[in-house]
Order: structure tokens, then C-alpha cells, then sequence
């Protein structure tokens, strides 16, 4: 583990209260979550459809991609392709460009988080403004999300109301009353109307694209996606080319698993469905709608008949929720886009086992967050999977996360002269022999395990030799 994970690990653990409001958030969340699927066997027969129909559709995406084009281009919908986040995010430059804009409104958009794009419209002078209330909270408090579907999850109602008050000193009221959240809501709706009256561009996520009808869908609670999708007369959409389904009626039980994975809800306040431009006679909507189509990264990951199930990912941040370490560390301990098991599998594909493959490391293989997948993600299995890669011994192989990364020698002759041992056992009891006389020259520090731990002593007489001095035979 590198100095800069070590270090943000420490930093984690050394907050008491972003620790304490993280773990009360996410208790909460697991209990709503089991409260929404009360019957086990509704809950394996919907994870069954939803884990067959994401699976379609990463084997297909090819297709569907191609689908979905078309049938966005007939609706009416522009669409452009991004070979990685660099590009994606001077399609969106070139679109405000054209509007003479100098201002975007945005919905809660991961994709966007993965491009950078803040920061990069930031530096051409343009005013990006988050709209969800979580990401809102973060970005004036200059932070990055902590997690992907509630991104100030670590704050609680007291830090929120001292950090509006810092930033909008009128718009809260004194005391105590203005640390509730209808009036911590209020002050933020009455800050961001006068923007989403103002913005020519919107911008939003997807969180499926269906190919039959080039169909958006947008999944929120706040009514924020609605007025970026609708209110500016250009609404952008960015999408991950994985979010592809082939059919409308695939829809509802991802929406259904989604909704209940991630909050507990039978179903989220508002679905949007957007399939065109405003059309003639209608009253609102945008007169223009572009849909960017982002790979960075995606193509390569479906390459390996594995890790692409990773892909499979409805982002509905369940793993997480149940990770036992992201709810003691938190988001910004991983120092990456996407946190927790999911993380730890798709950060290392997007930007390299060399730049991300410790995340791999930052987990105890509980199984935990395999068991509350939706789409039945085999995440203990792909992270072994990403350990593998960092340090197998063919370097110059074909993994799609850039192998060996991790590989110590001394490590690996280690391993195999255990195995030497273990594959002939005459050779191991003489081995255990030696080793046990020698005891007295074991070191008491043995790497990063026994910084907290005492080293385990080997024993002055074998397990073999306590047996026949039994009676027993052993042979």
C-alpha cells in the first residue's frame, strides 16, 4: 500500500465525526434496504432478471450502441461519441461555445465527476453550478463526492448549516432554526432558481439509455434533474456507454432494483423520460438535446470475459453501504471517483492496476457487498482478480490492467519455495524440523502485519511429532 493511501486511510480513521455520521448514514441505509425487499424470493427472482438483462446488454453493446444512435438521431437527439473523458469534455465546451454560454446548470451526474469536467469548464471561464442539494453542498464546500448516489453523506445538518451561513450569511435564519433541513432546503432552492431562470445549457446524467426507442432515462428525488433537462433551452446529456438497454420493458425492474438497492424507495420522487427536443405545440423542454456517448475505458474492460461484469454496475452505491471498510473510512479515503468494492474493480480497469490497483488491497473479501448486488456483480471474485493482475509474473500479458504492477521477487520466491514444501511432504517435515530448532532467530517484526500485531512464534515441536509421541501414526 502506497504512502498516499496509508496516509489518506489515517486521516479517515482520525475523524471521528465524518466516521460517525458516515456509519449512522449507512446503517440507516442498510436497514431501509432490507425493509424494501422483505421477501427473499421476489428479491433472488428480481436480481436473476436484472443481473440476465445487464448482462444482454454488455454482450451486446456493440449493437445497441448503434441502435440507440439511430433512433436518438430520428427522435430528434444529437449524438456524439467520446473516445475518453479529454474529448468528452471538448464536445461540452464546444456546445456552450456555440450558445455563447457562459454559464451551466448541472443534474447529479458521476460521468461528469469521471471526466473532470468542472474543472475544465472552470478554466474557460464558465460558471458550472451543481443543482443536486448533495452535490451543491460539496462543490461550496470545495470537496469531492464521497459517495455516488449521496455525495455530502458525511456532513451532517450542523456542518452543512455553519458552511451556508459562511457562504450565504442571509439566506439561513439564526439560531438553531436554521440548522433544519427544510431550511437548509429552502435556502438552497431559493439560491438556485434564479440560475436554473438564467442558464442557456443543462446538463445531466443518464442512468439508462434504451436502444429501441432512444429513450433517456433519468432517475432523482429532488426535481433539480427535471428543471437542467428542461428549462435551458439546450439540456447535454453524458453517459457511460455501458448504461445501454435493448427494450423499454427492461426499464422497470432495474428501476425497481435501483430505487430499492440504493435508498430503500419503492421508487425514486421523479423518473424522466426524454426522447426528443420539444416538439411543435409543446410547452416546455429544451429545443436542442445532445447525448455524449463516453467510453473511456469501457471498450477495453468488455474486452476481458471477466472484469467485464463489472460493467453490469447500475450504480446504485449497495456495496458500498454494506462495506465494512468504506463505512469506517469513507469516500475520500479511496482518493478516487468511484469508491468502495465497486471502486476497487472499475478504477483500476479506467486508469491502470499501477496508478489504482492498491484500492484491490483495501478490502477484507467479506463477500458482503456480493450478497447485495443487484445485478449479482461477482465483486470479491473481481477483486482477487485485480490482486492477480498486480502481481502476476507476466508482465508483458494481456490483462486489460497493465499486469505485474505490484510483483515483489522476494514475494514471489517466497511462494514458490511454500509450495516446493507443501507438494512433497518428506521434504516439508524436515523443512519444520529445521525451522523449529532455529526458532530463537525468528525476526519479531515480519512487514506492515505486525506494525499492530505481535508476530506469531513457531512452536518448539511440530503437530507431527506431538501425534506419534501419542501412539498415533501419522503416515
Amino acid at each position: 500500500m502506497t504512502s498516499d493511501l496509508r496516509g489518506r486511510i489515517g486521516t479517515a480513521l482520525g475523524q471521528d465525526r465524518v466516521r460517525a455520521n458516515i456509519r449512522r448514514a449507512m446503517d440507516g441505509l442498510v436497514v431501509k434496504r432490507r425493509n424494501a425487499f422483505a421477501d427473499a424470493g421476489e428479491l433472488g427472482q428480481l436480481r436473476d432478471h436484472g443481473a440476465a438483462i445487464r448482462s444482454a446488454a454488455v454482450a451486446n453493446m456493440a449493437d445497441l450502441l448503434e441502435e440507440l444512435e439511430q433512433n436518438c438521431t430520428a427522435n430528434g437527439i444529437q449524438v456524439h461519441w467520446a473516445e475518453d473523458a479529454a474529448q468528452g469534455n471538448r464536445i461540452v465546451a464546444e456546445i456552450l461555445d456555440r450558445q455563447g454560454a457562459d454559464l451551466l446548470i448541472k443534474g447529479k451526474s458521476m460521468v461528469s465527476e469521471e471526466m473532470g469536467l468542472n474543472a475544465y469548464l472552470e478554466a474557460r471561464g464558465v460558471e458550472v453550478v451543481e443543482t443536486d442539494l448533495g452535490e451543491f453542498i460539496i462543490q461550496h464546500a470545495g470537496e469531492p463526492p464521497s459517495h455516488i448516489v449521496a455525495p455530502a453523506v458525511h456532513k451532517d445538518r450542523q456542518e452543512i448549516a455553519a458552511l451556508f451561513r459562511s457562504k450565504f450569511p442571509n439566506d439561513l435564519p439564526a439560531g438553531p432554526e436554521g440548522e433544519g433541513i427544510e431550511a437548509l432546503t429552502n435556502a438552497a432552492r431559493g439560491l438556485l432558481r434564479a440560475k436554473f431562470a438564467e442558464a442557456r445549457v443543462g446538463l445531466s446524467g443518464v442512468n439508462f439509455a434504451v436502444a429501441e426507442t432512444g429513450t433517456l432515462c433519468l432517475v432523482e428525488n429532488e426535481g433539480n434533474g427535471r428543471m437542467s433537462t428542461t428549462a435551458p433551452e439546450v439540456h447535454i446529456a453524458v453517459m457511460g456507454i455501458e448504461k445501454v438497454v435493448a427494450r423499454l420493458e427492461q426499464v422497470p425492474p432495474l428501476l425497481t432494483l435501483l430505487t430499492r438497492s440504493a435508498t430503500g424507495q419503492p421508487i425514486t420522487t421523479y423518473f424522466n423520460m426524454i426522447s426528443s427536443p420539444r416538439r411543435l405545440g409543446e410547452k416546455d423542454g429544451p429545443e436542442a438535446v445532445h447525448l455524449i456517448l463516453l467510453d473511456n475505458g469501457r471498450t477495453r474492460m468488455r474486452a476481458d470475459a471477466e472484469l467485464q461484469d463489472s460493467l453490469r454496475c447500475i450504480r446504485c452505491g449497495a456495496c458500498m453501504n454494506h462495506c465494512p471498510v468504506y463505512t469506517r473510512l469513507g469516500g475520500h479515503a479511496y482518493g478516487t471517483v468511484y469508491p468502495g468494492p465497486i471502486g476497487a474493480v472499475i478504477e483500476p480497469q479506467l486508469q491502470g492496476v499501477a496508478v489504482q490497483g492498491e484500492l484491490a488491497w483495501a478490502c477484507t473479501l467479506c463477500g458482503a457487498c456480493a450478497e447485495v448486488c443487484p445485478v449479482r456483480i461477482p465483486l470479491p471474485k473481481l477483486i482477487n482478480r485485480v490482486r492477480h493482475e498486480g502481481v502476476r509474473s507476466d508482465v508483458s500479458g494481456s490483462g486489460v490492467l497493465g499486469t505485474g504492477a505490484r510483483r515483489k521477487s522476494l514475494e514471489a520466491l517466497v511462494w514458490r519455495l511454500w509450495a516446493l514444501l507443501h507438494a512433497h511432504p518428506s521434504l516439508y517435515r524436515a523443512a519444520m524440523g529445521l525451522a523449529a530448532r532455529l526458532r530463537w532467530m525468528q525476526p519479531r517484526r515480519l512487514g506492515p502485519w505486525t506494525r499492530t500485531r505481535s508476530a506469531p512464534r513457531l512452536a518448539p515441536e511440530g503437530l507431527h511429532r506431538l501425534v506419534r509421541e501419542e501412539g498415533i501414526d501419522v503416515e
